[in-house]
């Protein structure tokens, strides 16, 4: 997928895919998904949280930033909202089926949001959202990136040594 590509396909592991599910397998959906967050550390965090190991090789990954074209609709989770809708902070450290069963009511109910802001239980509450095809529908990517650059360049070596030590993580 490319950077600015939101996942039609789901719902697969992540924590709030809003997927309708479909016998337990993945399926191409118009339902899609696109995970972002404010730091890269974060992004890191969340990306290799299963291997707890930065890869700067395999599937060849990309470090991109950019801003959101407009403002958009996120139901803000990092409050007392989540305790106030039935649910707890517990959504962000739960198991991911009970997680994606809330991004699934929390899209229906509130048909006027984008996605959902939350706070990642990778990196310390850092910000994190996941935007729906509710912004994808209104072409909130930006036509380019403002930064884009392969893990495996070396220019990024030092950012990335430094997450992993900040994380815990190693770094290959």
């Amino acid at each position: 997928m490319r950077w600015c590509d939101f996942r039609h396909v789901g719902p697969l592991g992540a924590r709030f895919d809003h997927h309708l599910p479909d016998d337990g397998a993945p399926t191409q959906q118009e339902r899609s998904v696109l995970y972002a967050a404010a730091h890269p550390f974060t992004c890191l965090a969340e990306v290799y949280q299963t291997t707890r190991t930065i890869s700067r090789w395999h599937k060849d990954p990309w470090l991109v930033a950019f801003e959101l074209t407009k403002p958009l609709d996120l139901l803000d989770l990092t409050g007392a909202f989540p305790t106030k809708s039935g649910a707890s902070m517990g959504l962000m450290t739960g198991p991911r089926s009970v997680e994606r069963r809330w991004a699934c009511a929390y899209y229906e109910v509130y048909e006027n949001t984008h996605g959902l802001y939350y706070p990642s239980s990778m990196h310390a509450n850092a910000p994190a959202a996941v935007l729906t095809d509710r912004a994808e529908a209104l072409d909130v990517p930006p036509k380019h990136p403002s930064f884009h650059r392969a893990l495996a360049d070396p220019a990024l070596l030092s950012i990335l040594r430094n997450a992993a030590r900040t994380l815990g993580y190693h770094l290959v």
